[in-house]
């Protein structure tokens, strides 16, 4: 089979399409044939080596966490499922390639495309993960940093579903996008505590850092100067703030149905900013790492 393989740290230019052999499922198991897979701001810091003591890697390796496709092998000690059926969910050991094992999946829904079914792990996991580390609640105030990306856009509305007002951090272009989805919108950069303050006058009762865009300063004093109830997942400074920075994945296959099947009614609205073909892994990490994407970046084999 095919696959993007890292071979060195690096730039985006060390992904380089390898031959390998297919992997075969173990107990748990499930080998899918790969039809969308997703790409993470993680796998860039991944490949770049900036991640390798938080997440070791052993090279050679194939990154991506997110994987759709259609089973066609089926390991021991796995039930509900059939070589032949549509799923996406977390792989294991990697997705960038034509072939890939998950043993953490949910079935997906005929009207979802791949594209769509493979933006949802790594954004639902992470997005209840967090939402539920902040505790927030029906007529609370939550600040989301880069509102306008695959997870912070999920939180956004996983947030206002729960009746929850959100205030939405993200550029210029991306402000009608963020009204559409229901948040408040406003631009990140200087001036932010201002702007947030003019929009939340009693001020937020939350702040959930999707974007590590060094705006943990500003949150703690829109927070008034507490430190509890701020969650990033991208910025490395955290500790030097008294922030909680959440890495952990809590992986629920029923959660990934359930939201799947939102987005199959249109409950809720996922984007895909762009699709490439699996060769064009190292133009596809770019475009994630230029931050400028409207939605999800996927790789198609």
């Amino acid at each position: 089979m095919k696959a993007v393989v890292l071979e060195e740290f690096g730039g985006p230019e060390v992904l380089r399409v390898a031959e390998l052999d297919a992997p075969e499922p173990g107990p748990g198991q499930v080998r899918v044939r790969v039809r969308a897979i997703g790409v993470n701001p993680l796998d860039g810091k991944i490949r770049s080596g900036a991640m390798r003591d938080a997440f070791p890697v052993s090279l050679p390796a194939v990154l991506g966490a997110e994987v759709a496709g259609e089973v066609d092998a089926v390991g021991p000690d796995v039930s509900g499922v059939s070589v032949g059926d549509a799923v996406f969910g977390f792989s294991d050991g990697g997705a960038y390639a034509e072939q890939a094992l998950t043993s953490s999946f949910a079935h997906k829904p005929a009207e979802l495309s791949w594209e769509r079914a493979v933006a949802l792990p790594v954004a639902v996991e992470t997005s209840d993960r967090v939402l539920r580390l902040l505790g927030v609640k029906s007529g609370e105030t939550l600040l989301v940093h880069g509102a306008a990306g695959a997870v912070g856009a999920l939180a956004v509305q996983i947030a206002l579903a729960s009746g929850v007002r959100v205030i939405g951090t993200a550029g210029a272009g991306n402000q009608e996008r963020l009204a559409g989805l229901g948040a408040v919108p406003t631009t990140y950069g200087d001036g932010l505590v201002d702007r947030v303050r003019a929009l939340a006058p009693d001020g937020v009762d939350a702040v959930f850092d999707v974007a590590g865009r060094g705006a943990l300063a500003d949150s703690v004093e829109l927070r008034g100067g507490a430190t509890d109830r701020i969650v990033t997942i991208a910025d490395p400074g955290a500790a030097e703030h008294g922030v909680v920075f959440s890495g952990a994945s809590e992986r629920d296959p029923a959660r990934l149905a359930e939201v799947a099947e939102l987005v199959a009614r249109e409950s809720f609205t996922v984007d895909i900013g762009a699709t490439f073909p699996l060769a064009d892994a190292p133009e596809a990490h770019r475009t994630t790492e230029s931050g400028h994407s409207q939605g999800k970046i996927v790789l198609l084999p």
